[in-house]
């Protein structure tokens, strides 16, 4: 199968092209112009665009669907060249502010929820990513299509930021060679110009390779899917925490390079009776003493067949609470998308059962 040319950095594509200012212009047409064709690339020799077709696939990416939410949020299913899919978030975080005559002010704010494998091997038991177990990592510009993809789709125009974060399906430590690429692909100035300090990986917490991503220095930020205060709880959650536990974690964290205006961001997804209550909320101020930290306290998004709940809105507002009288900063995500099949997972599992 031929590689998508979207997989290669600017640097290799100039390696791979000759003469090496090509890469530059190939550069401008996928990333500025949303090319859907090497023969739209007009400024090309017509031989280059004819041996460019031959050795490589442009776009990665099919729509197999997509589903809108009334908030804005809408969920993509992606087909990949060997027929296998992912899910994409687009998710409006802001909306557009106007001024009396109609003048825009502030352009409408998005983030892109991307995913970095075909499936996942952690297996965490709220997931219904999980339950179709793992097929293979995804390339490079598998990762970076989702995001040109989204934004086309969506006439968000090249020069518009996003945020990113890689959050969908998958564990995006591991499979971190790729997501690298990807993170400098996509922060290229030649391309879509994404900084490093709008990208976030989230991670469930392979600790090892928090140090590495911190080693390679990115700029990007991290976000440390917690959900538990405890081992036991955390284990039964998140069977890797048995290779990975949370002090290792809380470790790799606190050696992380962070900007010094930013926070690292704790994830905590609240499943009613598990973890939502207050000795909860107690012990984890405990161990975040001393992190630069933001808690985002996740409503659990049921789906058919999970053994979870989800948790009572004063229960949440409690906790939240607790946390921020203790000098805690701490939000409540409002849930995106929860009309549609917004859990990681969802939109594939209803497309299968469809088929």
């Amino acid at each position: 199968m031929k590689p998508t040319i979207m997989d290669y950095t600017r640097d290799q594509l100039a390696d791979l092209v000759k003469p090496a200012f090509r890469a530059k212009q190939i550069f401008g047409w996928i990333y500025h112009s949303y090319a859907d064709s090497f023969e739209e690339m007009a400024n090309l020799p017509k031989a280059l665009r004819a041996e460019l077709a031959e050795r490589f696939i442009l776009n990665p990416l099919k729509i197999l669907r997509k589903e809108e939410a009334s908030d804005g949020t809408i969920k993509y299913l992606f087909e990949l060249p060997d027929g296998k899919t992912v899910e994409t978030v687009w998710l409006k975080m802001k909306e557009a502010q106007y001024d009396v005559e109609g003048k825009l002010l502030h352009e409408a704010k998005h983030t892109v929820c991307v995913s970095t494998q075909v499936g996942c091997k952690v297996g965490c038991s709220f997931c219904l990513t999980a339950k179709g177990g793992f097929t293979r990592d995804l390339t490079p510009g598998e990762i970076v299509a989702q995001v040109l993809a989204v934004k086309k789709d969506n006439a968000h125009a090249a020069n518009r930021r996003v945020n990113i974060v890689y959050m969908g399906m998958g564990e995006p430590l591991d499979n971190l060679d790729n997501l690298a690429a990807a993170i400098r692909i996509l922060k290229d100035e030649n391309g879509l110009a994404i900084s490093g300090k709008r990208q976030t990986v989230s991670t469930s917490g392979i600790s090892t390779r928090i140090d590495k991503l911190g080693q390679m220095d990115l700029g990007v930020h991290i976000a440390i899917s917690l959900h538990a205060v405890d081992d036991d709880l955390r284990t039964e959650l998140i069977p890797m925490n048995k290779a990975y536990n949370i002090a290792s974690i809380i470790e790799a964290v606190r050696r992380f390079p962070i900007d010094t205006r930013k926070r690292v961001m704790f994830e905590y997804l609240v499943i009613k009776g598990k973890n939502d209550d207050i000795a909860s909320a107690k012990k984890l101020i405990k161990l975040l003493q001393g992190i630069k930290a933001k808690v985002n306290l996740i409503y659990f998004n049921p789906y058919p067949g999970s053994d979870y709940q989800r948790p009572e809105r004063e229960d949440m507002v409690r906790f939240q609470q607790y946390l921020i009288d203790h000098g805690l900063l701490c939000t409540i995500r409002d849930s995106k998308g929860i009309d549609i099949s917004a859990a990681c997972g969802q939109l594939k599992e209803k497309t299968k059962e469809l088929a």
